[in-house]
């Protein structure tokens, strides 16, 4: 089961961060946003690609951010989203509970600066009903420090 592998990463590295397990689904941002009483940029989203070279790697960005193509290409290169097929088999995670920790394969983790927006994100845990609730700057020291900028946020409404 894939949130153990996430709760079995924290106990290896000595990380007291509680997993919150819901009954609700949050399978999507949406979802997520609802169940947990925050707004959709609260939630962290992880999505995984595959440059063109091959190396596949996972981008960490606020749950209401959308990916700046020209800013990706830039960043990365050319580049596509995996399906859900690769990304379980590569991540150990089903989509809509992607996290960027307990991975089956070791994976490059970039941080999208639409994070500093907020003070704590609440990415996955590793299942479709789960979740933690860390601060940004914990979640950048314990991913690497990573940092991009390839998204934009959406337009606020006027």
């Amino acid at each position: 089961m894939s949130i153990e592998s996430v709760r079995r990463e924290f106990e290896e590295r000595g990380l007291d961060i509680p997993i919150i397990e819901l009954e609700t689904s949050t399978a999507t941002v949406e979802l997520a946003a609802r169940a947990h009483g925050v707004e959709p940029g609260m939630i962290a989203k992880t999505l995984a690609f595959r440059k063109a070279d091959g190396e596949v790697f996972l981008l960490v960005a606020s749950g209401d951010a959308r990916i700046d193509n020209r800013a990706f290409r830039e960043t990365f290169g050319k580049g596509k989203m995996l399906d859900a097929e690769h990304v379980e088999a590569i991540t150990g995670h089903p989509v809509g509970g992607v996290c960027p920790f307990g991975l089956t394969t070791p994976l490059p983790v970039y941080l999208d600066a639409s994070l500093k927006h907020w003070d704590e994100v609440m990415p996955a845990a590793g299942g479709i009903h789960t979740a933690i609730r860390i601060a940004v700057p914990y979640l950048a020291e314990l991913l690497g420090d990573n940092w991009v900028a390839v998204t934009r946020l959406p337009e606020p409404a006027h």
